[in-house]
């Protein structure tokens, strides 16, 4: 191969590109923050032990660790923070918990979190997830309709409370 398309260098890598940011609002709960405020400083000790080390020739690691504390900086930025605890309790929102039933009276409890805290085992769920954007301003007793690729399914509003934090 001629070596005009061998690229000299330093020995340094090129920063790793960012990672994509949410378009969307940055919702957090006070427990969405402090996990992401724990990411941030997990991800600097991380970075500080990766840089100690004797051998660095695998220097990607550190970028890796680099690109993911801009990333949680970015998101920490952003961030808007709703305490739960001081909306009411008449309607479905963001911060709150909410009990559904399905037509067949099985019932699921929801709750309506930042992005970066949504967990679906947890069922802490995302704003702008479809589930939530049905839920989203109903009161107990209502119905609402949830559509998801596999069909709509309605659900009737049983009970909305504070998260457990």
């Amino acid at each position: 191969m001629s070596r005009a398309f061998v690229k000299e260098g330093d020995g340094a890598l090129d920063p790793l590109p960012d990672l994509p940011l949410s378009p969307h609002p940055n919702y957090v709960t006070p427990r969405g923050l402090a996990a992401l405020q724990a990411r941030l400083r997990d991800l600097q000790t991380t970075l500080a032990s990766l840089k100690a080390r004797a051998e660095r020739l695998d220097k990607l690691p550190e970028a890796a660790a680099e690109r993911d504390i801009r990333y949680v900086e970015a998101r920490l930025r952003s961030a808007i923070l709703i305490d739960p605890a001081e909306l009411p309790l008449d309607e479905v929102a963001f911060g709150l918990a909410v009990l559904v039933e399905d037509a067949d009276g099985v019932q699921s409890r929801y709750e309506i979190t930042g992005e970066d805290e949504a967990d679906a085992a947890r069922g802490r769920i995302a704003p702008q997830s479809p589930l939530a954007r049905a839920l989203i301003g109903a009161e107990v007793g209502d119905s609402v309709t949830w559509r998801r690729p596999a069909g709509a399914v309605t659900l009737e509003i049983i009970e909305i409370s504070h998260a457990d934090q």
